[in-house]
């Protein structure tokens, strides 16, 4: 059984066809059939270990777990479909895992880093690049020796703007964070870059931006104009940032995300970041 036209269509956000998919499952034969077979090991092994009783809590407990992962597979699937659908619709390329190059510091960070979807293509009219689920992974190790791996996850947008370089090697507009009173204390230990600050208080209060030492600063303020600081201030997505390094422009927000709508309105904003350094790199050459 296939999903209709209608409902692939309909397809919004990686969930929408979890409950189709769970249903596709539970209508196979040999969905039950192996469900059966182990539902029965587990009675029959704990009747025979502890009694009847601990046996038809043992068969229960099987039957939840096996629903569990058909419905565990269901999701898969769903979001599979979701992303498969969301590809094809806007003219974009879908892979699986893999390496995103090490340009700026969020793609160098962790143990392991990797993309788990990537959609290559036009962000945007003019703006090609790639929309990413990136996640990289830090491996702790405690006193006893125990480890463990933290994961961390951010939807990203990546473009090459070579045309920049010259005039922006490196800026970093990144989430504010921390006491506005330590902001010089942490500057002072600061060797390879400066912050900038900006005459909004909007852009202040969401925003750390930072460029390298030798950044040509009329250059700079010329890119940040009016227009532009108002749409990073107040029309940037919800814990929206970026890192330009080289001419490979990162930007990024926190969370895997699986709507059409989220993953638009990153590819959006990357595409405006993008353009906005090409605009400017016109101008001056």
């Amino acid at each position: 059984m296939n999903a209709s036209a209608e409902q692939i269509d309909a397809i919004d956000d990686a969930n929408d066809l979890r409950g189709f998919h769970f249903r596709r499952l539970l209508r196979k034969p040999l969905t039950w059939t192996l469900t059966a077979i182990l539902v029965v090991a587990a009675g029959v092994a704990g009747a025979v270990l502890a009694g009847p009783a601990i046996g038809g809590v043992a068969a229960v407990a099987v039957l939840l777990l096996a629903l569990l992962i058909v419905f565990a597979i269901a999701d898969s699937q769903a979001e599979d479909a979701f992303f498969e659908t969301y590809a094809a619709q806007r003219g974009l390329a879908l892979s699986g895992k893999g390496p995103l190059p090490p340009a700026t510091p969020l793609l160098r960070k962790g143990d392991d880093r990797y993309a788990e979807r990537a959609l290559s293509g036009a962000l945007a009219d003019g703006i090609d690049g790639v929309l990413a689920l990136y996640t990289y992974e830090d491996e702790t190790t405690d006193s006893e020796g125990n480890r463990e791996t933290n994961y961390y996850r951010y939807t990203v947008g990546l473009v090459e703007v070579p045309e920049c370089a010259p005039h922006l090697p490196e800026l970093f507009c990144q989430r504010k964070s921390g006491l506005r009173s330590l902001e010089k204390f942490e500057d002072a230990f600061r060797r390879s870059k400066q912050r900038i600050k900006l005459e909004s208080e909007a852009l202040e209060k969401r925003y750390e931006i930072f460029s390298g030492k030798e950044q040509d600063q009329v250059w700079l303020r010329r890119f940040f104009s009016p227009t532009f600081i108002v749409w990073l201030g107040e029309e940037a997505p919800k814990k929206f940032a970026f890192e330009l390094v080289g001419g490979t422009l990162c930007c990024y927000v926190s969370g895997h995300k699986k709507s059409a709508a989220d993953l638009d309105t990153v590819r959006a904003a990357s595409a405006a970041v993008a353009q906005r350094l090409r605009e400017e790199s016109a101008q001056s050459s």
